[in-house]
């Protein structure tokens, strides 16, 4: 993609680099965009691999969708919806890091206990996709409305992934690697507290057979 900055290029390769190698992006699943102008952005490609983007792994794409689209990421139009409906993002992901994902899962909000995501993130609402056979005609619409409506730069969509965007790219890394942060913390906090219930319940058992005379 000959028309992108160097120095663009080589921030969102840098990005994506340290993005795929936190595991907040999977070889061909994950997005990343940057903003042009009012009516362009780029995008990976379908075919895009995260540890060592080339300049054909993306692609410039209008508002109005065109045979370009064919060879984006699919989540491009979601991309698109961000920028045309909220202007102070420059750059937008779409990530699937594996804790915040797994937590998802079996909680309504992820409560940070850690000081930079208690301070920064404070709490966070899990967006209930519902169902996911539809959700791909549904996510433009439902994630750019809540992300407008809770004025903020991040939705959490249960079991799917994180979709987030930033005034830079720094600062939309960040905010992904906040949340996933936050996230494994608590499953290793709510881990230790479960093996250390076990262990006095193990040990409340053998005291119990110790004078029962079972030993």
């Amino acid at each position: 993609m000959k028309n992108i900055d160097e120095t663009l290029f080589k921030s969102i390769k840098n990005i994506t680099k340290m993005m795929f190698q936190k595991n907040y992006f999977d070889i061909f699943q994950g997005s990343l965009s940057h903003k042009l102008n009012d009516s362009k952005f780029v995008i990976n490609t379908k075919s895009a691999f995260f540890d060592d983007l080339e300049r054909d792994n993306l692609v410039i794409l209008s508002h109005k969708r065109d045979y370009s689209y064919n060879e984006a990421s699919s989540q491009a139009s979601l991309h698109s919806y961000i920028y045309k409906e909220i202007n102070e993002a420059k750059c937008v992901a779409y990530a699937l890091p594996p804790y915040t994902l797994a937590y998802s899962l079996q909680h309504l909000k992820i409560i940070p206990k850690d000081y930079y995501g208690a301070k920064v993130l404070k709490e966070i609402s899990i967006y209930n996709p519902k169902e996911f056979d539809s959700w791909e005609e549904r996510a433009d619409t439902e994630v750019g409305n809540f992300l407008k409506q809770n004025n903020t730069n991040y939705v959490i969509v249960r079991g799917y992934g994180i979709y987030a965007y930033g005034r830079d790219l720094m600062h939309l890394a960040k905010t992904i690697t906040l949340i996933e942060n936050s996230a494994k913390i608590l499953t290793l906090y709510n881990l230790e507290n479960t093996l250390f219930k076990y262990k006095i319940e193990l040990t409340s058992g053998e005291n119990s057979l110790w004078k029962d005379g079972e030993f």
